[in-house]
């Protein structure tokens, strides 16, 4: 990417500005659990752990990458060791270009728990999200939910509150008023309830299989790799510190991403393969 432009998005820069990450998380059936499901499109596992496997898809997938959260014992609560390992491998993501999406999935069934990096994320939600596990839903970009997930905020039961982003996170997807309804009633909402509430942005009815949703952000994320990985990371952070701020401000904020774009290698590879005719060759420079 070219060097920092000056103005907006250069005080962005200066001050440390964080891109809040995505994770995609699936819950899937049995057989991910066991590790006996289908391994077509996968490369081989790049690292295992107990609590954490991070894989990278292949073929028609490339570029996607899966964190598979996977504590059963402790249903995917997120401890310090797994906190660490994700940290850890976050890092390692953040800096390689050839990764366009992030997904987090729960290799436990029936239940959702999930980073910080610059990448388009999805939140896949086909079991439970309940405090945290939503908490790191909200830190997405996109959700998406099976009809009969279940989600909501639900520590003031526990006589406390969200502590993982909720309060202030809940409000800024779904509004001030409604917000504070469901997080002091610590109300627990279906995938059709979420959609109607602008939760989440699509809901399935769910499979056999158990991974509607998953399908469902995967499909998404085919949709996200032929774009240019520049625009697509400053399309992120301008959006998001857009959102933060006045219209004014936000103006500023895209004019300083927009010229980020302009010198780079894929701008004049997507103009060459629009005038040829031909799908174009992004590298992210």
């Amino acid at each position: 990417m070219a060097a920092a432009a000056p103005g907006a998005l250069g005080a962005l820069r200066t001050v440390g500005v964080r891109l809040v990450a995505a994770c995609c998380a699936r819950l899937g059936p049995a057989a991910w659990a066991r590790g006996t499901a289908p391994r077509r499109g996968y490369s081989s596992e790049v690292k295992t752990e107990d609590e954490l496997r991070v894989r990278h898809l292949e073929e028609e997938n490339r570029g996607i990458v899966v964190l598979g959260i996977n504590r059963a014992y402790g249903k995917n609560a997120l401890s310090k060791n797994l906190l660490k390992m994700l940290s850890k491998a976050v890092d390692a993501l953040k800096s390689d270009k050839k990764v366009r999406t992030i997904i987090i999935r729960s290799e436990v069934p029936g239940i959702f728990c999930a980073a910080n990096l610059p990448v388009p994320t999805i939140a896949a939600i086909d079991g439970l999200a309940l405090g945290g596990g939503l908490e790191l839903a909200l830190a997405c970009d996109i959700r998406v939910a099976a009809s009969s997930a279940k989600m909501g905020l639900v520590e003031t039961k526990l006589a406390i509150i969200p502590g993982g982003g909720g309060t202030q996170r809940l409000p800024r997807a779904i509004g001030m008023s409604l917000a504070k309804e469901l997080i002091f009633s610590a109300r627990v909402l279906d995938g059709q309830e979420a959609k109607a509430v602008g939760l989440i942005s699509h809901v399935l009815e769910q499979n056999q299989e158990g991974d509607a949703a998953y399908r469902k952000a995967l499909d998404l994320a085919r949709e996200f790799l032929p774009q240019g990985p520049v625009a697509m990371r400053v399309a992120k952070l301008a959006i998001n510190q857009g959102m933060e701020v006045d219209l004014v401000t936000g103006l500023a904020i895209e004019e300083a991403c927009y010229a980020q774009t302009i010198s780079t290698k894929d701008r004049l590879e997507g103009l060459l393969a629009f005038k040829e005719k031909r799908p174009p060759r992004y590298k992210g420079e």
